[in-house]
C-alpha cells in the first residue's frame, strides 16, 4: 500500500481588499496542498497536522498531532 505521511505546520495567511474606498481585512490557515483548516480545528487542535495520503485509493487524511500523541 502506498502511503505517505508528513508532518506539517499551519501557515496564517493575511489579506486586504478594497471595496468602495473601504479596506477590509481577513485571515486564514492552509496546509500544503492549498488545503484550507478552519480557524476552530486551529483554537482546539493547535498547528501542528499529520498528512496522510494514499496514492491507490486517492484519499487524504488529516490528523492533529496532538490528537494522534494524546
Amino acid at each position: 500500500m502506498s502511503v505517505r505521511r508528513r508532518e506539517v505546520k499551519v501557515r496564517k495567511i493575511s489579506g486586504r481588499k478594497s471595496v468602495r474606498g473601504k479596506t477590509y481585512t481577513y485571515e486564514y490557515y492552509t496546509l500544503p496542498l492549498n488545503l484550507y483548516i478552519p480557524k476552530s480545528m486551529i483554537e482546539k487542535w493547535g498547528e501542528e497536522y499529520i498528512i496522510e495520503r494514499n496514492e491507490e485509493k486517492g484519499v487524504i487524511v488529516i490528523k492533529s498531532k496532538k490528537a494522534e500523541s494524546g
